[in-house]
């Protein structure tokens, strides 16, 4: 067996004999031999030592790789959006089986975008800007279509009303006043030329700031950010720009996706001030809420589309994962986040879906499914599961509507699986920012302490201690300084890469045990938000629907993607609340985005309650 020595010299040799393109290459031939050679030194004199302390030789060079192999290149640098090379898919089978169903059901035709068509307008206009401006979006797309409002009235009604009621709810970060009257003229000429768009075309909504538009500051929420500016546009903003739709204002959202707390202070619930709108699609809610944009496109990672929607008391679907493009969104989970509309009917919610999910290159998370809104879908042909806890006025209703509930009992578990690794997906998406600030406060990321045996394979706690060493006291979750600081930034990193794996394998079986489920369910209805942590990690759709109009239950119901309380803070006395919409939800089977949708339409067509509005 040949020395280090003689290994080293074989090497040496090797390179100045072999063929070398610097072009090709990027470097030039004696850095490149220099480099080798330390490369090529240090897994033999390492190999030496590996075999006289018994180790095996492969492993003490698995990470650097064989003789004659190019030395590394230094890691490049990663920011917020890259995802991984694994991608998550919530159907069982795959994304490849999914497509070979669907191709064998319906043909070409399931991969193509359905027409939306809106029911012309009847009877007289309001006159009324207030009146107008808390009509549902696809009341005013037939305004704008028949052309009795103008994109550009419609606008400066939406306008004088965020700068009116910002100030009190705090629900926009920027009002775009100048290219929002731009993209209006152009969506008026464009229809008077008949040129019509589509059912979105001249209506003006607002964007959670946490997407991309050029020109425009994108926040995330952070004071770190106020004045940044992203020189894209998100996909979703692309998507409905293409649409006709005029984007006025990035709407709040709570800091960095988590609730609703953001640097200028609390985006509010229109209906009762004094609670805040839940997080973290806050703005996207309260604004749609109070009238002051025709629609609003908010995100969810677990729980901050249905929970800001149930606090506020309007509509909103959190799709199937994987049917609107993320890109040029801020990134949490590359596993768990969707994009999905906020709106004053379930009708609406429809008609905005259908405008922007589909694949997109540049989120490889994406498919291309089946949509098929049905205003008079017949309740007795679906298949639809009614908990025990499920609210009962919801469900007399549906009753009386024709659906033939079947009773469903507890969802299935499956323990490890913790929160689906969100803290290990976070850290890793904000690894540059979390670099920047550890070295502000002098944090030393390398001697962050190790965690928990089996703390590490979900990485999705709330709370709790990081484990320190035998002896020493315990390290707080949180040891950043700063206010604005989320801990999962930070406590995802001391995550184990086995532990994440094995919790990922039991993410796959609790993603198989809901399938099973639900394999003879179009959907079911359970208790509000009981679902949203379970469904973050399936992937599975959920509709919200107001219900009944009642005084708001008092604590709880606050979550939202990404937050965690602040545990150990005093109980605060009961609020003098007053009454507003209440909201339930309907879970539905992957892919079933249009079915619950239009299940949720065929109760609010036959109710009054979302035809109410708050007085600001």
């Amino acid at each position: 067996m040949p020395t280090p020595e003689e290994l080293l010299d074989q090497t040496a040799t090797d390179l100045v004999n072999s063929d070398y393109d610097e072009e090709l290459a990027g470097m030039d031939r004696r850095h490149f031999m220099f480099l080798s050679l330390v490369a090529a030194a240090a897994t033999a004199f390492g190999a030496d030592r590996a075999r006289a302390q018994g180790t095996p030789a492969g492993a003490a060079g698995a990470a650097g790789g064989g003789r004659g192999q190019q030395p590394q290149a230094p890691p490049v640098p990663l920011g917020n959006g890259e995802a991984p090379a694994l991608q998550f898919q919530p159907y069982p089978g795959g994304t490849g089986a999914l497509m070979e169903k669907l191709a064998k059901e319906r043909g070409r035709a399931a991969f193509d975008r359905a027409v939306f068509t809106v029911e012309k307008w009847t009877g007289s206009v309001p006159t009324n800007p207030d009146d107008i401006a808390f009509l549902p979006a696809h009341r005013l797309s037939a305004l704008i279509k028949t052309k009795k409002i103008t994109s550009l009235q419609l606008t400066e009604i939406y306008l004088t009303r965020l700068k009116r009621l910002n100030p009190t709810l705090l629900c926009a970060v920027t009002i775009m006043e100048d290219s929002a009257r731009a993209e209006a003229i152009t969506a008026d000429a464009e229809i008077k030329a008949g040129k019509y768009r589509g059912p979105l075309h001249g209506l003006p909504y607002g964007v959670k700031d946490l997407f991309s538009t050029k020109g425009v500051p994108t926040t995330w929420g952070a004071k770190d950010f106020e004045h940044r500016i992203i020189d894209e546009d998100a996909e979703v903003v692309v998507r409905l720009r293409e649409a006709g739709a005029v984007l006025i204002a990035k709407l709040a959202t709570g800091l960095f996706a988590q609730n609703d707390q953001w640097f200028r202070g609390r985006t509010n619930n229109p209906w009762n001030l004094a609670l805040g709108s839940s997080g973290s699609s806050a703005g996207p809610s309260s604004a749609t809420a109070a009238g002051c944009v025709a629609f609003g496109i908010g995100t969810e990672t677990s729980g901050s589309i249905v929970s800001p929607a149930t606090r506020c008391g309007v509509n909103a679907l959190r799709p199937t994962f994987g049917r609107v493009s993320r890109s040029g969104g801020m990134v949490l989970g590359w596993s768990m986040d969707r994009v999905g509309p906020i709106t004053r009917t379930v009708e609406d919610a429809a008609m905005v879906f259908n405008a922007i999910h589909g694949v997109d290159e540049k989120d490889p998370s994406t498919v291309m499914t089946p949509f098929q809104f049905d205003r008079k879908i017949s309740l007795a042909s679906l298949r639809i599961g009614v908990d025990p806890n499920a609210p009962k006025e919801f469900v007399d209703k549906l009753k009386e509507l024709g659906m033939q509930p079947k009773e469903v009992g507890p969802r299935p578990t499956v323990g490890g699986a913790g929160g689906g690794g969100l803290n290990v997906e976070d850290a890793a998406a904000f690894d540059d920012y979390v670099q920047i600030k550890a070295k502000e406060i002098g944090l030393n990321l390398n001697s962050l302490p190790e965690p928990a045996a089996g703390r590490g394979g979900g990485g999705g706690g709330r709370g709790g201690n990081v484990a320190a060493a035998p002896g020493a006291p315990a390290v707080p979750a949180n040891p950043m300084a700063p206010a604005d600081w989320n801990p999962r930034f930070v406590n995802g990193r001391t995550v184990r890469a086995f532990e994440f794996v094995q919790g990922q394998r039991r993410r796959y079986m609790l993603i198989s045990k809901w399938a099973e489920y639900m394999k003879d369910l179009d959907m079911f209805i359970g208790a509000p938000l009981a679902d949203v942590g379970a469904n973050s990690q399936t992937g599975h759709p959920c509709v919200v629907v107001p219900y009944k109009f009642d005084v708001p239950a008092q604590g709880g119901g606050g979550g939202g993607g990404g937050g965690g309380g602040r545990g150990g803070a005093p109980p605060q006395p009961p609020l003098d609340l007053k009454p507003q919409p209440i909201c339930a939800t309907i879970i539905g089977n992957l892919y079933a985005d249009d079915k619950i949708l239009s299940v949720a339409h065929r109760y609010q067509v036959n109710t009054d309650i979302h035809l109410k509005h708050p007085t600001l």
